[in-house]
């Protein structure tokens, strides 16, 4: 059984803008959420800059009751607020926690990941090698468990189809979508709410720094330190937050008359098996290209059909290889090579939360019909400019933009592609 699936309500905690309006209005305007963060330097990072929403707490607790603060550690607050959000732009209410009644048709794939690594190494560790484990609390699984973010909304919105978190380093937050597409084309739920969130800690980025693929000469301008497609890219900036969408049937959205944001018209997930020059660390080129066209040849397009290209972009030595390997793909070279965003330059790497923030910048660009500048590549990395004609370094209007293909590239050599398309039916 194969139905049409739709995107029918967003919600994003950035680390340049909460919420849908603030986000695609700092999309738009190319404004940074990158900021430099005492706490890495008194751990004597390399790197000192991170991109960390602002006010998500007090968000939380105008949003949710006293006990449930007590039990939602970062991640889950950025995840909640989110789903919250997401699921009042689809045109619901939020259930009231005394309500019975289960919502069958509707469930969750919320990815992360790193998990609850901010809670373990606060909380967990510390009192446990004090000998002190009675003041860890009765929540202290449910904040470490990678799944407590899916499962703290299910039972915020009563979520009755499956529940689940997914875990795919940085294609996290691209394959739960994928995921919650392929169920709903199966006829296996009506509405999906995908993504995923990442917290805001420097013991989650502390192994990056380690591995030296973080960027570390920019710690003074903290705006200008990612730097995807540059030739001064260093590497990549750590973020955190979380992105949430409704995934829908077509029959479903239509009968609530729902808002509809874009069409979900194509999905790929795979892995290039760490052959081919793919590794724990590295992508095979053959595997990203395969993901590439499987998605188009599930969406029933070719590359000539994509207006634009929302990258994985990491501001890292991959991102040349990224785009041969979108040329490839689409089989289209630099003299006809589509308009390429890289959100990464203004919130960072959010890792488990990155395909899923990204999408709602792709929907938001799609449905609004412009395209987020390209900031600090000024100098594009040499191998990458004969697409530099590509590259919307000011934004602007794409009145005519019909379809945006999204991917995430992971650790693991594992790959997830999503491709957009306006709706205007």
């Amino acid at each position: 059984m194969t139905r049409r699936v739709v995107i029918s309500g967003l919600g994003v905690i950035a680390p340049n803008g909460n919420g849908i309006s603030d986000f695609e209005l700092a999309l738009r305007k190319g404004q940074s959420g990158l900021r430099y963060q005492e706490v890495m330097e008194e751990a004597k990072f390399a790197c000192r800059v991170a991109g960390t929403p602002q006010g998500a707490n007090e968000l939380a607790e105008a949003t949710f009751d006293e006990d449930e603060l007590l039990a939602m550690n970062m991640s889950h607050r950025y995840a909640s607020l989110a789903a919250y959000e997401c699921w009042k732009s689809a045109g619901f209410e939020i259930p009231s926690r005394a309500e019975e009644a289960v919502d069958w048709d509707t469930g969750a794939i919320l990815g992360t990941g790193i998990g609850g690594m901010d809670t373990t190494a606060e909380k967990v560790v510390p009192l446990t090698n004090a000998g002190k484990l009675r003041r860890l609390g009765s929540t202290a699984v449910e904040q470490v468990m990678a799944s407590g973010i899916s499962a703290r909304v299910s039972g915020q919105l009563a979520l009755g189809n499956q529940v689940t978190t997914n875990s795919s380093a940085c294609s996290t937050g691209s394959e739960a979508i994928a995921m919650g597409c392929e169920r709903i084309r199966q006829g296996l739920a009506e509405r999906m709410l995908c993504g995923g969130a990442e917290a805001a800690s420097h013991y989650i980025w502390a192994g990056f720094d380690a591995m030296r693929v973080l960027c570390r000469d920019f710690n003074d301008a903290p705006e200008k330190a990612s730097r995807p497609m540059s030739a001064s890219a260093g590497g990549f900036i750590p973020g955190a937050g979380a992105g949430v969408v409704m995934v829908e049937s077509l029959d479903s959205a239509q009968r609530r008359g729902a808002p509809i944001f874009a069409e979900l018209c194509g999905t790929a997930v795979n892995c290039g098996g760490h052959r081919g020059g793919g590794s724990m660390t590295a992508p095979n080129p053959a595997g990203v290209q395969r993901c590439i066209e499987s998605a188009l040849a599930d969406a029933g397009m070719t590359g000539a059909d994509v207006d634009a290209i929302n990258g994985h972009l990491t501001a890292t030595g991959a991102d040349p290889r990224e785009i041969q390997s979108w040329s490839r793909g689409l089989a289209r070279g630099p003299e006809d090579f589509p308009k390429i965003t890289a959100t990464k330059s203004l919130v960072g790497h959010t890792l488990g939360a990155a395909g899923a923030i990204e999408s709602v910048a792709a929907i938001l660009m799609l449905k609004g019909g412009f395209l987020q500048p390209a900031v600090n590549c000024e100098d594009v990395h040499p191998e990458i400019q004969p697409f530099e004609a590509s590259i919307p370094r000011e934004g602007g209007a794409a009145p005519d933009m019909r379809v945006m293909i999204k991917a995430g590239f992971g650790f693991g050599d594992v790959n997830a592609c999503l491709v957009f398309r306006k709706w205007d039916e």
